[in-house]
């Protein structure tokens, strides 16, 4: 029998009355989105929201055209339960609830927040639940120890579709599977890059886009960029090429000329690397830099015009970011398939760069704050220069000064150990150094 369509599959739940059922963390607005978009798919059921501002998810909610009949506060898992079972959608303000609900299948964490998530993944694994991670912030900082927990745990734990990384390295396993050499992928930088943003010059702008301004500046320092290449280098074991990037001002007909090696005409100094464009034409979208390897293949790649060689951009124009997300949802429960993982080994980093000059004493800011911004590095350099995961930068302490544009280290920062995520990755940095040492 030919497999369904994963629409036919939903169909089929949505027919037997068995919907996939999603929790979801984080109303904001990723968060509104995810609600307005599941409630539009057959097969899959939105069966609880929990951010800690309740009033958030009642506002998500309106938008998405909820009304109160159709939700109910739970302060228990049973409750969670309960809420479902009667039709309605819980409110929560404890997102950990939802790993001892009987009824959710797998949670989208849209929280942001890297604490927040690692500690959420394991009370979530422990409870038996799939988790889709649109918290790329957690994932480039525990993600591998994550992913590890979760195989233990026998569920699922996947970055979600319609982000730049999993769509990104879509394209990369369709030029793998083809036998192309992946000489750069990335994406289009979506906003204007400028490192020194602060939040209270986007206090506006960020209304407007309903967006928070940290949030927007996040996206605007470059931070978010650094953030989703890492993301796809650990899943791929494509690096970038210098530390932050090249980042060149390439359209999308000059991408394939300029991200790459420099035998060819461009900026790179190797194949196999993870970048970005802030070129016209390239955002929303995401790309793959290729070479062909037998003449008549590279012809046909020209006659197809995709480009006049020697290197061709397979280009995706756009990512859905949460409309796509719930499609993670139902492939981690109905095929027990993850669309990004991280591999099994250190790849790359995202370090902290300093925004401006920090004296000793000052406790550090949110990412998207006033203190630092993230920057790609591998693994090996982050590793050689004793760098500050950018995930465990919240709420560290400077013990030395830095200046402005130096990197955070663990000589001039102490991370605040009692973090969730300090202590995993203190776990996920010994085992990383114990698979170093047996390999050597």
């Amino acid at each position: 029998m030919a497999s369904l369509s994963l629409a036919a599959e939903l169909r089929a739940r949505a027919d037997a009355g068995r919907p996939v059922t999603v929790g979801l963390a984080g109303a904001g607005q990723m968060g509104t989105d995810i609600v307005c978009q599941i409630l539009q798919m057959p097969g899959l059921r939105l069966g609880a929201v929990a951010d800690l501002r309740a009033r958030t998810v009642l506002d998500a909610f309106a938008i998405a055209g909820l009304g109160a009949e159709q939700w109910r506060g739970a302060e228990s898992a049973a409750a969670v339960d309960r809420a479902i079972e009667a039709g309605a959608v819980a409110v929560l303000e404890d997102a950990g609830l939802m790993a001892g609900s009987g009824r959710i299948d797998v949670v989208i964490d849209a929280t942001g927040n890297p604490n927040f998530g690692a500690a959420l993944c394991l009370q979530l694994f422990a409870g038996g639940k799939h988790v889709v991670m649109m918290n790329v912030e957690c994932d480039v900082t525990v993600g591998r120890l994550l992913s590890a927990e979760a195989r233990r745990a026998g569920v699922i734990y996947t970055g979600a579709a319609g982000d730049e990384p999993a769509a990104t390295v879509e394209l990369v396993r369709f030029a793998e599977a083809l036998g192309m050499t992946v000489v750069a992928a990335g994406k289009g930088k979506n906003n204007p890059l400028v490192v020194e943003a602060m939040p209270e010059d986007y206090a506006a702008e960020a209304a407007r886009r309903q967006m928070s301004p940290r949030m927007l500046v996040e996206f605007v320092d470059g931070s978010k960029t650094m953030i989703e290449m890492v993301a796809v280098a650990n899943a791929t074991g494509l690096v970038p090429d210098v530390p932050g990037m090249h980042g060149p001002a390439a359209g999308l007909d000059d991408l394939a000329a300029t991200l790459c090696p420099r035998d060819l005409g461009g900026v790179l100094s190797r194949r196999g690397v993870v970048d970005y464009s802030v070129g016209k034409g390239v955002a929303p979208g995401v790309f793959c830099v290729v070479e062909m390897h037998h003449p008549r293949l590279a012809e046909r790649m020209t006659d197809l015009k995709v480009g006049p060689g020697p290197c061709y951009t397979l280009y995706r124009p756009y990512h859905l970011t949460s409309i796509e997300v719930p499609l993670s949802a139902a492939r981690a429960v109905l095929h027990g398939r993850a669309d990004l993982e991280p591999l099994d080994r250190p790849v790359a980093e995202v370090a902290a760069r300093a925004k401006r000059d920090l004296s000793p004493g000052e406790v550090l800011d949110r990412i998207g704050e006033r203190c630092y911004r993230g920057w790609a590095l591998t693994a090996a350099d982050a590793r050689a220069q004793g760098a500050l995961p950018l995930g465990l930068a919240e709420r560290a302490t400077v013990t030395r000064p830095i200046g402005k544009g130096e990197l955070l280290t663990y000589a001039n920062c102490a991370p605040d150990e009692t973090l969730t995520v300090v202590q995993l990755r203190g776990r996920q940095d010994r085992r990383d150094a114990r698979a170093l040492a047996e390999a050597a």
